[in-house]
């Protein structure tokens, strides 16, 4: 049997190291068996389109309600698979394409591509082969990886022109015949205090992480991570599987703390959240800028953002796609709750060349939260919105309806507890990722 360390230190550095690999591949998992809210189970190299915007149903962490997804899990074990993308005619949409690890390594779409039909090649590490003449090659740092596709939609009336679009959108592995591998199986022996070692050291070694974390995965050593074969959680004695676990839950507590706390500048209690997913140093594709001003440099740093990204809102883009901006906190810096009632006041609006939207989340899940009107979401698109007679817009956020009619268009509603609202600006302006545009505080009115 392996002598296993329980030193909450190295537990804590494993949680944090292998955090976003566990959690990312937990949710391929449910793509391919479950599903997730309206977007159903597909095989691996197929897409998953949702026909609707994202609501309640749709468990997963800080899913945006802005866009209609369509999600793949590819598995690159079969060899090469061929990706079509047909004309949206300036629509916007994105294909982010995500790593077992969580880093963003090639975007396709109205940004990084444009919006003509396109052919790709997504070919798995150490491929050397060429590509049919006008399409281009994607090479995937893991062999498991995610694309998660987002449509804009601009209401119900709008979403059969997307479904036609989704339905041409398509994968084609160029070996029909191969059967894909999927993820390695964790042994069920482990506790199930355990899973999470057991995951991480499966998992960890059939997708190698970057080489700048080699030294990093084998520090881990001591906790058994790196053990092939046989799993070194089977057969522990009480007092082992107990230790291991509180040092676990020690550093969940941790991470908690870190994706509240953070290192993200605030303003006017903000987040500015717009380089949390910036932790990828080693893989550029099509679409991805290689560029200083979007990696965090810190190595410490970046480990700790990375895991507090996925616990938060895992599969978000690089900030030159979307940013985004969070906050608990009202203009007093308490926390925001649905016992009171709120006004955003957005003079002038945020600047983007897509589009913009206010989402509410609860704490500590940040779900979408089911409400009377069925409005997840508010922004620049929503019908009906009323502006200021000097042209700003001021949204009121509480549980309760308002009964004045111009505030009951502008209403975004809340939860009955703690809530976390997210801002995404697609294409945004530079004067939002400069931070010369100033966020101002959600004011609590009672």
């Amino acid at each position: 049997m392996t002598e296993l360390s329980t030193d909450t230190g190295l537990l804590s550095r494993a949680y944090l190291y292998g955090f976003p690999l566990v959690f990312n591949l937990d949710q391929v998992i449910r793509y391919v068996t479950e599903g997730v809210g309206a977007n159903p189970a597909a095989a691996f190299n197929t897409f998953s389109h949702a026909r609707a915007l994202a609501g309640p149903a749709d468990t997963f962490v800080t899913i945006n309600n802005d866009t209609v997804y369509s999600m793949a899990q590819v598995d690159l074990s079969v060899g090469p698979v061929a990706l079509h993308v047909p004309d949206t005619a300036g629509r916007y949409y994105v294909l982010q394409f995500v790593d077992a690890w969580t880093d963003n390594f090639a975007y396709v779409g109205h940004r990084a591509t444009g919006t003509a039909e396109g052919d790709f090649l997504l070919v798995p590490p150490g491929w050397d082969g060429d590509a049919p003449a006008g399409t281009t090659i994607i090479r995937f740092p893991t062999t498991v990886s995610s694309i998660v596709g987002r449509w804009a939609v601009a209401g119900d009336d709008d979403l059969p022109i997307v479904h036609a679009l989704q339905d041409q959108t398509v994968l084609r592995p160029l070996d029909p015949g191969a059967t894909p591998v999927g993820l390695a199986a964790t042994d069920p022996e482990v506790p199930a205090e355990l899973s999470f070692l057991e995951k991480l050291r499966v998992w960890s070694q059939q997708f190698p992480p970057a080489p700048r974390d080699v030294p990093l995965q084998q520090s881990l050593v001591p906790v058994g991570i790196t053990v092939s074969g046989a799993s070194p959680y089977v057969g522990l004695p009480d007092h082992t599987v107990k230790a291991l676990d509180d040092g676990l839950g020690g550093a969940q507590a941790s991470l908690h703390t870190a994706l509240v706390s953070g290192a993200s500048p605030q303003v006017n209690g903000w987040k500015l959240t717009f380089h949390a997913f910036d932790y990828n140093l080693d893989y550029f594709e099509v679409g991805a800028l290689d560029d200083d001003r979007f990696k965090i440099a810190d190595p410490k740093l970046r480990i700790v953002e990375r895991a507090a990204a996925a616990l938060g809102g895992l599969w978000g883009n690089h900030p030159y796609e979307a940013a985004y901006v969070m906050t608990y906190l009202d203009d007093r810096g308490e926390q925001l709750t649905g016992a009171h009632t709120y006004t955003l006041r957005l003079d002038p609006a945020p600047p983007v060349s897509a589009f913009w939207s206010l989402t509410m989340y609860s704490v500590p899940d940040f779900f979408l939260i089911d409400n009377p009107i069925d409005r997840y979401s508010i922004g620049d698109r929503t019908p009906g919105i009323i502006r200021d007679e000097d042209g700003a817009l001021t949204i009121t956020i509480s549980h309760e309806k308002p009964t004045e009619q111009k505030t009951a268009a502008n209403w975004l509603p809340a939860p009955e507890g703690d809530f976390r609202p997210v801002m995404r600006m697609y294409e945004p302006d530079g004067s939002i990722l400069d931070q010369s545009y100033v966020f101002p505080a959600i004011t609590r009115v009672d």
